[in-house]
């Protein structure tokens, strides 16, 4: 029943740990799958946000530059120069139209113009500032038409940056690691597959080895053929930069989660284990004393019933009856006491009066009591007691009750030929080391911890011959525990065990 009760109670376990797993684990898994795709997507979310932010500063910016353009004073005698409003001269290479042919030192200036000498002449008689582009390159220029001539010049790339910074300072805030460059409109057409190949591949080129562009902007006509890009400076990529360190703190944030989770599940599962191991341990309980307290109660009933229908008729057998009833109560009385005793223990209403008391005093009363308790038993039993001991603060009753209950086991766990020796001794932090060794059947390593488990016993033939609870040995490391100490086990199958109880020296006394 036994046995049922605990396959049952596993499987309802089990059923319970899945079911958290189901409802804890797999929608924080989703959800953790869904942390995970917004860290790899960060830089692409970034991207977008600084682009949204820088393309409101480009639109400041490019407002500010053409405002300073609009500013600038037109020399048109000779030569054609244009100055910006704090004097600083603009353009660098002049040209004039006469005769629908372009009239310029500079051919590559003459060659991007000369598409639009007929549209030249259409030109109001007042400054314009407009775009060209060719294969040759792409220019700014200035031009009016005046006397029926029209007359113009390049604007240079130098004062046109130097413009565009002045232009930047009211939109770019402080602390910026960026800068603002006017770059051409490519609008360059490859012919042919092997032409748009190359072209593509020129792109790809420039776009790895250029500098990372944060937001461009092209500019209103007739600028048309020039784009306003803001540019990272001073080395550090601004997407690289934040992307990196939203990722570090969504990383952090998602470590924590996994590391929460984990612990909630580990210590769920834990404490539904515990509940189920607590649960099968009371079954056990109430199957085992129930099992342990028939044995004698069996006995007792027997021997009154022989009693009460005079079946002993000596005096000799009527005192041997009463001799085994006596014996079969102090029995019971026993296994009472160490279920209340256990009792006790676990609800924490179990009080020691602490006192100085002798080593030997201790073992003295342990040891009287054991050998009332096996009166007429074979065994060897020998005591050895270092000199000079100190005395320890203790609980005399509770504490030989631990120690008779380490020789009991030692007992009630040897064969036929029972040798035990009880030693008492130094141990090398001080303390007191009271030894419990007998020649038994031993104990398996893999099994040495769990011996002082409640209700749990070594499954060997000799314990399942062997009457017991299984608290003994539990009873007695829980009074150790209450005393400071604790207890050891040393053991090898089939030579023996030695159980250790290490008791703290009195503070009134000291190591010799």
């Amino acid at each position: 029943m036994a046995q049922a009760s605990g396959t049952v109670e596993l499987l309802s376990f089990r059923r319970t740990f899945a079911l958290l797993i189901i409802l804890v684990v797999v929608p924080s898994a989703g959800l953790s799958g869904f942390g995970v795709l917004a860290i790899i997507n960060e830089r692409a979310a970034v991207e977008k946000r600084l682009e949204g932010v820088w393309s409101g500063r480009l639109g400041r910016v490019a407002s500010a530059l053409e405002a300073s353009l609009d500013e600038a004073q037109v020399q048109a005698d000779q030569p054609f120069r244009v100055t910006s409003a704090d004097g600083e001269t603009l353009t660098d290479v002049g040209f004039a139209l006469k005769d629908t042919q372009i009239e310029t030192s500079d051919p590559r200036l003459k060659a991007a113009l000369g598409s639009l000498a007929p549209e030249l002449t259409m030109l109001p008689e007042r400054p314009i500032f407009f775009s060209v582009s060719a294969p040759q390159g792409s220019f700014v220029v200035v031009a009016l038409r005046q006397n029926g001539a029209v007359v113009g010049a390049r604007v240079a790339p130098a004062a046109l940056q130097r413009l565009l910074e002045l232009a930047s300072k009211a939109a770019m805030p402080e602390g910026e690691s960026a800068h603002f460059e006017l770059k051409p409109v490519k609008r360059e057409v490859a012919e042919g597959l092997v032409g748009r190949i190359v072209l593509g591949v020129a792109d790809v080129r420039e776009a790895a080895l250029g500098d990372r562009e944060l937001a461009s902007l092209v500019l209103p006509s007739p600028l048309q053929d020039f784009r306003l890009a803001a540019v990272p400076s001073g080395g550090e990529d601004p997407v690289i930069v934040a992307s990196a360190r939203n990722r570090t703190v969504y990383g952090i944030l998602l470590g924590v989660f996994y590391l929460t989770l984990i612990i909630g599940v580990v210590l769920t599962g834990r404490s539904l284990y515990r509940e189920a191991r607590l649960s099968r341990l009371k079954t056990d309980f109430v199957s085992l004393v129930s099992h342990e307290l028939r044995t004698p109660l069996t006995s007792i009933r027997m021997f009154i019933e022989t009693l009460a229908l005079g079946r002993v008729q000596s005096k000799e057998d009527t005192q041997q009856v009463l001799d085994m009833l006596s014996k079969e109560t102090v029995r019971l009385s026993a296994m009472i006491e160490g279920v209340l005793d256990w009792a006790r223990i676990e609800s924490g209403r179990k009080r020691f009066e602490f006192k100085p008391t002798e080593v030997t005093e201790l073992i003295d009363a342990a040891v009287a009591a054991f050998k009332t308790q096996r009166v007429g038993a074979s065994m060897a039993l020998r005591v050895d007691l270092a000199p000079s001991l100190p005395q320890v603060d203790v609980d005399r009753d509770a504490m030989a009750g631990a120690l008779l209950n380490l020789l009991n086991n030692a007992f009630k766990y040897t064969g036929d030929d029972k040798r035990i020796t009880v030693r008492a001794r130094h141990d090398a932090r001080g303390a007191v080391a009271i030894d419990i060794a007998d020649n038994g059947v031993g104990i398996p390593r893999s099994e040495r911890r769990r011996v002082f488990e409640r209700f749990y016993r070594v499954d060997n033939l000799l314990t399942r011959q062997t009457e017991g609870s299984g608290l003994g040995l539990s009873i007695a490391q829980r009074l150790a525990h209450g005393h400071g100490g604790k207890i050891t086990v040393e053991s090898e199958v089939g030579r023996g065990s030695t159980f250790t109880l290490h008791l703290p020296a009195s503070k009134g006394t000291a190591r010799p």
